[in-house]
């Protein structure tokens, strides 16, 4: 098979199905078609145009009679708003022409052929959605794809693998997919289709019920491997989207979460995204930052590390990382879920992220001290000699740095660094202290950078390369604008549904 043919049938609208024959005989094809147009000839016509104005005729001559009972309940009746609303329905439809335009029955129908479609198609602004290829074998012009909620779909009448013979009559088996998209653009009012059925099964669809964030950005129109530019969708890093077909491994049918339009359209597969974005993308040093505000297991980051400490410790950022995280590194999709949070359920970890000099540690201190009761910071752990006003479990935890190391490589830390050659970090296990007092655990992840040019770099690498994964970005330009916007969006967590990983419910 040939790749799928850029062109398209998209602009090809389809709307109003006028006869159907569809895997039968051809002679019973010709039988059918007879008696259809018996009963056009037969002109049916509905007994009563005016059945509104015959009831009222009535109860003015009513009003005449005796007013009896059965009287008196007719002209009740009668006056009804849903009696008046139904009759004048019965009207409307009445003086309405439903009778279908059959399309002529073709004279060269092949006697042994065993079954054929003939589809009418009127033309409106709704797209048929669907795409065509060319059988490299057999020179068939086949139905490629049929897209999920489209007209096509909609209508059952059209299948992936049909065959298509004639379009308003003529061939279409010598002719190259574009010049039978010229054929269609060209097309006006109804337009006829002759069909082979596919002889293969197709299993019912179902509508997706997989949910995906986009973590880039993507315009179809410039996309040069997708097979229909114009049956593409464009989506923003951070949209929403409902995946509705991953039958093609290559490209997956998907719309807009909460989109009134049902049709889908066609958006790279996650493998697919990633296998090119990895063969494109320049290799990366391993940076001394890395930081997310994900849960992760294998999460390192630099604590506050001198230069001359972030030469001589390079080791310690040479761990094998986690599955979570070689995932972030080719970002692409993330399969997401609507969650609210229950008056029973615990806070979640909140990681705030950023380089020094952007007033972070003041952004966590003026949130800790607006509510002491509601948000909680770890204590964390430390290899170095506790002085004498400091008490261990207070200011850190204290312990050897043979501990240290072992708890290091049985990934009980979040994250932790070297700093005059002793070790720092936050563990699991203090993160899940605060959060079984029911507190908001805060944990602020930065880098240790030594003048403005530093700060400058070390955000863009954050931005460039880990952006995908912050759920919120505040610019800190005024510290009470940027506290007010923090926790407006810490008060909406709590309360609003919103997107979260599906890993998290399950976590």
């Amino acid at each position: 098979m040939s790749k799928y043919c850029p062109d398209h049938i998209d602009n090809i609208t389809a709307v109003k199905i006028l006869v159907l024959m569809l895997s039968i005989k051809n002679q019973v094809a010709r039988k059918i078609h007879e008696k259809l147009h018996y009963y056009e000839r037969q002109s049916p016509v509905p007994i009563l145009h005016s059945a509104a104005a015959l009831a009222d005729d009535l109860a003015e001559e009513l009003q005449n009679k005796p007013l009896n009972s059965e009287v008196r309940e007719l002209l009740k009746l009668l006056s009804k708003p849903n009696v008046k609303a139904l009759l004048s329905v019965h009207d409307t439809v009445a003086q309405k022409n439903y009778d279908p335009i059959l399309p002529p029955m073709p004279d060269d129908i092949d006697e042994e052929e065993d079954s054929v479609k003939i589809i009418r198609l009127v033309k409106n602004r709704e797209p048929l959605g669907a795409t065509i290829k060319k059988d490299e074998q057999t020179g068939a012009i086949i139905v490629a794809r049929i897209m999920r909620g489209g007209a096509a779909d909609r209508s059952g009448l059209i299948r992936v693998g049909d065959e298509l013979r004639e379009v308003n009559g003529i061939p279409v088996e010598d002719k190259r997919p574009e010049e039978i998209i010229q054929i269609l653009a060209q097309s006006q009012g109804a337009i006829t289709f002759k069909i082979i059925p596919s002889i293969k099964e197709e299993t019912p669809s179902k509508e997706g019920k997989m949910f995906i964030k986009a973590l880039f950005d993507y315009d179809p129109n410039e996309d040069k491997a997708i097979p229909c530019k114009e049956a593409g969708l464009s989506f923003k890093k951070g949209d929403i989207l409902q995946i509705m077909s991953q039958d093609d491994a290559t490209w997956w049918q998907a719309k807009h979460e909460g989109d009134a339009n049902p049709r889908a359209g066609l958006i790279p597969s996650k493998h697919f995204q990633e296998r090119r974005l990895a063969l494109r993308r320049p290799e990366i040093p391993v940076q001394p930052l890395k930081a997310s505000n994900r849960k992760s297991s294998g999460f390192r980051r630099s604590f506050r590390l001198s230069r001359k400490d972030k030469k001589t410790n390079k080791s310690m950022y040479e761990c094998k990382k986690s599955d979570q995280y070689d995932t972030a590194d080719v970002p692409t999709y993330e399969e997401v879920t609507p969650y609210q949070r229950q008056m029973n359920d615990k806070y979640r970890l909140v990681v705030l992220v950023g380089p020094v000099g952007v007033g972070l540690n003041e952004l966590k201190r003026k949130l800790l001290i607006s509510d002491t009761q509601h948000y909680g910071v770890t204590v964390p752990h430390t290899t170095r000699a506790k002085r004498s006003q400091e008490s261990d479990g207070v200011e850190y935890i204290f312990i050897s740095k043979h501990l240290f190391e072992t708890d290091v490589q049985n990934n009980k830390f979040i994250e932790y660094g070297e700093y005059k050659n002793n070790y720092y970090g936050t563990s699991i296990d203090s993160v899940r202290s605060v959060l079984a007092k029911n507190k908001v655990c805060l944990l602020d992840v930065q880098p240790h950078e030594e003048d403005f040019q530093e700060m400058i770099k070390s955000a863009q690498i954050m931005e460039s390369q880990y952006g995908h994964l912050f759920d919120k970005v505040i610019v800190n330009d005024d510290l009470t604008v940027a506290f007010n916007e923090l926790k407006t969006t810490f008060d909406k967590l709590e309360t609003d549904t919103h997107w979260v990983p599906v890993s998290w419910l399950h976590s």
